[in-house]
């Protein structure tokens, strides 16, 4: 996927989850954070930034905040692009898909993406994931309980005959790995365990990033 209108920045500070200060050309400038996560190891005074700047009526600000640099490495944060590069990204992994929807309902739900083959049929679900330790890519970086009713939403799924997966795109390239992070939520961990002993299908892939640009790399190792 490609962004248009990519503009560079230095960060300022975080206002709330939505919200934060960047400098742009040298002026102080408001944008909308695309990532409602903690992202506290990226979001620090003076990092890199890189922003896509947005003309529509009725927004306060002009500018979404989309990658950020964390030494030498871009991380995208744009909590929408997963599903997209998903998207991109699956028909490499099962070949032979004639029909994907986003947005699948199942229960009480809504799955990220149900497809078909001409055998099989799917539910999956995508989590982006930007926190990155000793190179290692861990998810969450905060608590999710809708993360977990995922899991068990995939679990149950696979007793009605379909296959289950659960794919985490990781926005960043060069990991070694890829864990649960147990110590900000130890129960999504335990989970994940849970639902792959199940037979929930568990992969993760690294993302190539540029400034205006984010697509699927290769594949990282689950540790669970």
């Amino acid at each position: 996927m490609k962004y248009p209108d990519i503009v560079a920045g230095k960060f300022i500070a975080r206002f709330n989850r939505f919200v934060a200060a960047v400098a742009i050309e040298g002026r102080e400038e408001l944008c909308h954070v695309k990532n409602t996560g903690r992202l506290r190891e990226l979001l620090l005074p003076g990092a890199p930034v890189f922003l896509q700047k947005v003309s529509k009526e009725g927004r306060k600000t002009q500018y979404d905040l989309i990658s950020v640099k964390k030494g030498q490495r871009l991380v995208n944060i744009d909590s929408q692009a997963p599903n997209k590069v998903a998207a991109e990204y699956l028909p490499r992994l099962i070949p032979g898909i004639k029909t994907l929807k986003t947005e699948a309902v199942y229960g009480s739900s809504r799955l990220d993406l149900y497809l078909e083959t001409a055998r099989e049929k799917y539910f999956v679900e995508v989590k982006g994931v930007t926190l990155e330790e000793a190179g290692g890519a861990l998810f969450p970086d905060a608590p999710t309980e809708r993360g977990l009713k995922h899991l068990a939403d995939l679990g149950r799924s696979l007793s009605e005959g379909y296959k289950a997966l659960m794919l985490f795109v990781i926005q960043m390239e060069g990991v070694k790995s890829f864990s649960p992070n147990y110590r900000t939520h130890r129960a999504f961990g335990e989970g994940l365990k849970k639902a792959q002993a199940q037979g929930v299908s568990l992969k993760a892939v690294d993302c190539r990033v540029a400034p205006a640009e984010l697509e699927a790399g290769r594949p990282v190792k689950v540790v669970l």
